[in-house]
C-alpha cells in the first residue's frame, strides 16, 4: 500500500493513497511472463484488483496499464528508470538530469527538437503535458497525450521508446544542452538553494545523499563529455531498471501491445550494475549547524533519523502507518492551537518521511516569531514532550478518527473521477519507495477492521517511536549573526523541557448551535433556467443571487464559491493599503466570539472549509464540500459574512509573518518580481503592493477591524454551487443561510477604483536589485493591451499570439542560444476592468545578457508585425489550448471559474459560448493585425532586476 506521508493536511494525505492497482492476465497477443502474483505485490498481502494489468517482458521490463477515461480521450504515459542522483559517481554529479535533457532533445526516431513540435501538433502543452523529473532515486519521463487516437499514441510511444533507449548523446547536442542545464542551475541558485543544500548536507552527513544535488555542480557539468554520459546511460538505462505505466482512455490490451511493440527487443549493454550503497544515518558528525542567510527568515529544522529498510508492504504494516499518521496529527493540531493563541512561533509542523531510500525520518520545522528561535524551539519540544509522556485522551483519538473517516469517504467518492495521470504517478511513486498501491475500498476495509486498535497506549508507543533516532540533527538559519550560536543551538536541541499540557484541545466540542444566529429564512423570489447549460439562476428575497449547476461530474463533491462585496474595486488606490492582510487574517479570526480553533472543532471530520481570496470584482469564500455537509457549509460562510470575528491574535500573527518574510523577496531576481511586478504593471497601484515592514508595524487589531468591517458588510452577494446535489435541497439550504442575511447596503464602485492603468513606456528600463547570486538577473518587456468582458474574444486571440511568442523564445533564446532556461510570454486581459491588460515577455538571464533579451524580444515582435505566422506554427499554438479547454471542461472548477459573477453580468454566459470558437477561428492574418496594433515599440515598458553591485552579505555557515 502506498506509504502515508504525515503532515498537517491529513485529509489530503489520505486522499493521495487512492491508487487502484489490480491484476488481469496479460492479453494473449503480448509476449509477457505470467506471474501468479503481480510484480508490484510480491511479498505483500495487500489485496490485488483487476483494474490494472501488470506484466513483465522477457527482457525484464515491467509494465502496468489501465483503462481510465478521466479525462476522456487522454492517455498518460510514464517511463521510470531506477537511476537518479544517488546512482552517480562523484565525478558524474548531474549526469542523470543531463541525460533527461538530452533524451528530450533528440533520439533514434526524431531529430533535434522535433519531438516537442510533433507533440504540440497533437495538442500537448510542453512543460506540463510533456516533461520529465530527476530525483535522487529515479528519472521519470511523462507524457499526457490528449485526443489520443491509436495513430497518435503509437507514434508517441515510439518516440518515448527512442528517447529512453537511444538518446542522441553527441558532442554537439551535449554542448547545447549542457549550457541550458547550467542556465537552469544559475536561475535556481540563491538563498533557498543555499538553505536546502546546507540542510541536506547537515542532516545526511556521512551518507551519499549529503553530497548529491540532483542538478549537479558547475564543475562536473562542465567536465562532462559524450563518452562518459553514454557510459552512465548504458549502466543504468536497461530494461530490468525500467517500468512503463500507461493509463487512459484505451483498452489495456492495446496499451500492453504498445509496450511490447516498442520495448520487447531492448537489451541492456554488459552486466547489470549493482545499486550503490546509500549509507545509514550515523551519530558521528556535528549535531547542529548554523546558517547565516540575510534574505531568509529565521527557521529551525530538527531531523530524527533512522535507517531506511525495504519493508514487506503488508496489511499489518499499513495499519501501523495509519496509527503513526493519527499520532502525528494529534501533535500537529496541538502545535497549531499553540501558534494561534500567540507565542514564540508562527508555524510548526512535524512529519514522518522515508527520504530517498536513505533515512526513515521524523522532521520538525519551526518558524519563530522574529528572533525568538530558542523560545520557539523550547515551546515545540515541550508539546512533543507532553505527547511522548502521556497517552492521548479517547476524545483526542476519536476526533482524529472522525477526520480519517471523512477523508476515506471523500477518497471513495472521488476515485471514479480521479485522473489517469494521477493514478499513473501513484504507480511510479510506489515503485520508487518499494511499496504497493491499494484501492480505496481496500484502504477503507483496513481502517474499518482496525478501529479498536487506535488505543491510547498504542498511540503513545507510536509517538515515542517517532522520536527515537540513530542520529538527531538541528539546523538554525538566521538572517543575522548570532552570538555564541553553536553552543546555543546545541543547548536548544538538548535542554530538558517540561511537558506542555496546555496545548491539548478542549474536550467540550461545540455544535453549530453555538454560532451567532442569522435572521429569518429568506424566500426564493425568481428563478431562471439556462437550458443549454442545465443551470439555474435564482434570486432570494434579500437580494442574494445564486447559480446552481447540479451534475454528477464529480460524484459526492460540491464546489462552493461565495462572492460578496467588490474585491479590488471596493477601494480606491488611495485607501487600498490594507487589502494584503485580508487573506491571511480573515480565515483565522473566527466567527463572532468563537475562535478559529473552536470552529475547527465544530467542523471536525466533516468536509467543510473556509478559504478566502480577493478577486478583481469580489471577495470570495471558497469550499469543496459534499452533499451531507452542504447546508452547514453554507451556514458557516453566511454566518462568517454576517458576524465576522475580530480576534487580535491572527492580526499579530499576520504582522509577524509579513515582517519575517519580507526580506525573502530580495533573495533572487524572481522573488523581487514576485513582490513588485504586479504592483508595477498596474502603475504603482497600492492595492497590489506587498506590505513593507514599516507599513505592517502601523497595523493593529482595531485598524484591521475598522478597515474590513464595511468591506464585509456591503455590496452584492453571489453564491455558486456546482456539483453533486439536489436542486430542491440546495434552494432550501440557501434560504436558511444566505437568505437570512440582513439586507446589504449597496457598494458603488468609484471611478478611481475601476481605473487600472498600464505604466508609461520606458526609454530606459526601470532597475530593481536583489541580494542573490551575482550572475542572476531578470528582464521584463511588456506592451499595453486592453480589458473588459466585451473584448474577451480579442483577449483570447492575444493568448494565441503570446503562445507563438513563447514558443519562439523557447526554440531560439533557450534551445539554440541557451541564454535562459525559462523564457516566457504571458497575455493578461482583465475582464473586470476595461483597461490594464498587457502582453509580457520575461526571463532570467545573466546580467550581461539583459540587452540581448530585449533585442531578441524586439526582433520577435517586429517579425510578427511584418510576417504572418505559418499554418504549422499556428496549429502548434492553438491545438494545445483547445485540448486543455476540452479536458478542463470535464470538471466543475472550469465552469465555476468561467461563470463567476454571471448572475450580475449576463455577458459572461455569452463569453463562455464563444470560448472554443475564439481560439479555433484565429488566423495568421488576425494575429498579424494584433501584433501591429499592440507590439508598438514606443509603448513598451521594460524592467530589469539586477544583483546588487556590492554583495558582501552572502550566505555563511559554521
Amino acid at each position: 500500500m502506498r506509504k502515508f506521508t504525515q503532515s498537517l493536511a491529513l485529509a489530503a494525505l489520505l486522499l493521495s493513497t487512492a491508487a487502484y492497482a489490480q491484476n488481469v492476465a496479460p492479453a494473449a497477443t503480448v509476449a509477457a511472463k505470467a506471474a501468479p502474483v503481480p510484480w508490484l505485490y510480491e511479498g505483500s498481502d495487500v489485496p490485488v484488483d483487476d483494474t490494472w494489468t501488470f506484466g513483465v517482458l522477457p527482457n525484464g521490463l515491467r509494465y502496468a496499464v489501465k483503462k481510465n477515461d478521466v479525462p476522456a480521450g487522454q492517455v498518460s504515459i510514464r517511463v521510470r528508470i531506477d537511476a537518479g542522483a544517488l546512482h552517480e559517481n562523484n565525478d558524474e554529479q548531474g549526469f542523470a538530469h543531463l541525460i533527461e535533457h538530452l533524451s528530450f532533445r533528440g533520439s533514434t526516431f526524431v531529430p533535434d527538437g522535433e519531438a516537442k513540435r510533433i507533440w504540440q501538433r497533437f495538442g500537448v502543452t510542453f512543460g506540463s503535458d510533456s516533461n520529465a523529473q530527476t530525483t535522487p532515486t529515479q528519472t521519470v519521463y511523462k507524457l499526457d497525450l490528449p485526443n489520443a487516437t491509436p495513430e497518435k499514441l503509437d507514434e508517441s510511444v515510439k518516440i518515448i521508446s527512442g528517447m529512453i533507449r537511444n538518446p542522441r548523446i553527441s558532442p554537439s547536442a551535449l554542448y547545447a544542452e549542457r549550457a541550458i542545464v547550467l542556465a537552469e542551475l544559475r536561475e535556481n541558485s540563491g538563498a533557498q538553494m543555499v538553505y536546502s543544500d546546507a540542510l541536506r548536507q547537515h542532516a545526511f552527513q556521512g551518507q551519499r545523499l549529503a553530497n548529491r544535488s540532483t542538478i549537479g555542480t558547475p564543475e562536473t557539468l562542465q567536465a562532462s563529455d559524450a563518452l562518459r554520459l553514454s557510459a552512465f546511460h548504458d549502466r543504468w538505462y536497461r530494461p530490468e531498471n525500467a517500468v512503463v505505466v500507461m493509463a487512459g482512455d484505451m483498452e489495456p490490451a492495446q496499451l500492453a501491445n504498445l509496450v511490447q511493440k516498442y520495448f520487447n527487443d531492448w537489451k541492456g549493454k554488459g552486466a547489470r550494475a549493482p545499486e550503490p550503497a546509500f549509507g545509514d544515518p550515523t551519530p558521528q558528525g556535528t549535531p547542529t549547524r548554523v546558517l547565516i542567510e540575510p534574505t531568509l527568515p529565521t527557521t529551525v529544522s530538527i531531523a530524527y533519523l533512522r535507517p531506511w529498510r525495504k519493508v514487506n508492504d503488508t496489511i499489518a504494516y499499513n495499519e501501523q502507518l495509519l496509527i503513526d499518521a493519527l499520532a502525528l496529527q494529534i501533535i500537529n493540531r496541538r502545535l497549531e492551537v499553540q501558534a494561534r493563541s500567540g507565542g514564540n512561533y508562527l508555524f510548526a509542523e512535524i512529519a514522518q518521511e522515508d527520504i530517498s531510500r536513505t533515512a526513515d525520518a521524523t522532521l520538525v520545522s519551526v518558524t519563530p516569531v522574529g528572533d525568538k528561535w530558542e523560545a520557539a524551539t523550547r515551546d515545540v519540544r515541550a508539546v512533543i514532550a507532553d505527547a511522548i509522556a502521556t497517552p492521548p485522551s479517547v476524545a483526542d483519538i476519536e476526533r482524529e478518527k472522525t477526520l480519517f473517516g471523512n477523508a476515506l469517504r471523500t477518497m471513495l467518492d472521488s476515485y471514479p473521477f480521479e485522473a489517469a495521470a494521477k493514478q499513473a504517478d501513484d504507480i511510479v511513486n510506489a515503485v520508487d519507495i518499494r511499496e504497493t498501491v491499494a484501492a480505496p475500498k481496500t484502504v477503507v476495509q483496513v481502517y474499518e477492521g482496525m478501529k479498536d486498535k487506535f488505543t491510547p497506549q498504542r498511540l503513545l508507543a507510536s509517538t515515542q517511536k517517532l522520536f527515537i533516532a540513530d542520529a538527531t540533527r538541528l539546523m538554525l538559519s538566521s538572517p543575522a549573526p548570532i552570538a555564541d550560536a553553536d553552543n546555543r543551538a546545541i543547548a536548544a536541541l538538548n535542554a530538558v523541557v517540561s511537558a506542555n499540557t496546555t496545548a491539548r484541545l478542549s474536550e467540550n466540542t461545540l455544535g453549530f448551535a453555538a454560532l451567532p444566529k442569522l435572521g429569518a429564512p429568506g424566500k426564493l423570489v425568481s428563478e431562471e433556467t439556462i437550458s443549454r447549460l442545465q443551470m439555474t439562476r435564482l434570486e432570494l428575497s434579500n437580494g442574494v443571487r445564486a447559480l446552481l449547476y447540479p451534475n454528477k461530474a464529480e460524484s459526492g463533491q460540491i464546489r462552493v464559491l461565495v462572492r460578496f462585496g467588490r474585491g479590488y474595486q471596493a477601494v480606491t488606490p488611495d485607501n487600498g493599503s490594507l487589502l494584503w492582510a485580508g487573506p491571511i487574517v480573515l480565515p483565522e479570526n473566527g466567527i463572532g466570539n468563537l475562535k478559529r480553533t473552536e470552529i475547527d472543532q465544530m467542523v471536525n471530520g466533516r468536509r467543510i472549509e473556509l478559504n478566502f481570496s480577493i478577486d478583481d470584482d469580489a471577495f470570495q469564500f471558497g469550499a469543496n464540500t459534499r452533499p451531507d455537509d452542504l447546508a452547514d457549509q453554507l451556514t458557516l460562510i453566511a454566518t462568517k459574512i454576517e458576524h465576522p470575528g475580530w480576534d487580535p491574535a491572527p492580526v499579530e500573527r499576520a504582522k509577524a509573518l509579513a515582517t519575517s518574510g519580507y526580506a525573502s523577496f530580495e533573495m533572487s531576481a524572481t522573488s523581487v518580481l514576485q513582490r513588485d511586478l504586479e504592483y508595477l504593471l498596474r502603475n504603482n497601484d497600492p492595492r497590489w503592493k506587498a506590505a513593507a515592514p514599516a507599513d505592517v508595524a502601523k497595523v493593529d487589531a482595531a485598524k484591521f477591524e475598522a478597515y474590513w468591517t464595511p468591506l464585509m458588510a456591503q455590496g452584492p452577494v453571489e453564491v455558486l454551487l456546482f456539483g453533486d446535489f439536489e436542486k430542491a435541497a440546495a434552494v432550501a439550504a440557501l434560504e436558511k443561510s444566505f437568505g437570512a442575511l440582513s439586507p446589504r447596503a449597496p457598494m458603488p464602485v468609484a471611478a478611481a477604483a475601476r481605473d487600472v492603468r498600464f505604466p508609461a513606456p520606458t526609454a530606459t528600463p526601470i532597475r530593481l536589485t536583489h541580494r542573490g547570486a551575482r550572475d542572476q538577473a531578470a528582464a521584463v518587456m511588456a506592451w499595453p493591451t486592453g480589458g473588459g468582458i466585451a473584448g474577451i474574444s480579442e483577449g483570447r486571440q492575444l493568448e494565441t499570439l503570446a503562445a507563438i511568442f513563447r514558443d519562439r523564445l523557447f526554440e531560439k533564446f533557450r534551445a539554440e542560444q541557451a541564454a535562459s532556461y525559462s523564457p516566457d510570454m504571458a497575455a493578461n486581459w482583465p475582464v473586470d476592468f476595461n483597461s490594464g491588460g498587457y502582453l509580457m515577455a520575461y526571463t532570467q538571464v545573466k546580467p550581461t545578457d539583459v540587452d540581448r533579451f530585449f533585442a531578441f524580444a524586439d526582433s520577435v515582435a517586429a517579425d510578427l508585425i511584418a510576417h504572418p505566422v505559418s499554418a504549422d506554427e499556428l496549429q502548434r499554438a492553438v491545438e494545445p489550448t483547445k485540448q486543455a479547454i476540452e479536458r478542463a471542461a470535464s470538471g466543475n472548477t472550469f465552469w465555476l471559474n468561467q461563470l463567476k459573477g454571471s448572475t450580475y453580468d449576463p455577458e459572461r454566459f455569452a463569453a463562455l459560448g464563444t470560448l472554443y470558437s475564439d481560439y479555433n477561428s484565429v488566423t495568421p492574418e488576425i494575429l498579424q493585425a494584433l501584433a501591429k496594433r499592440y507590439f508598438v515599440k514606443d509603448k513598451a515598458w521594460k524592467l530589469v532586476v539586477a544583483p546588487q553591485s556590492a554583495n558582501a552579505d552572502a550566505a555563511t555557515s559554521r
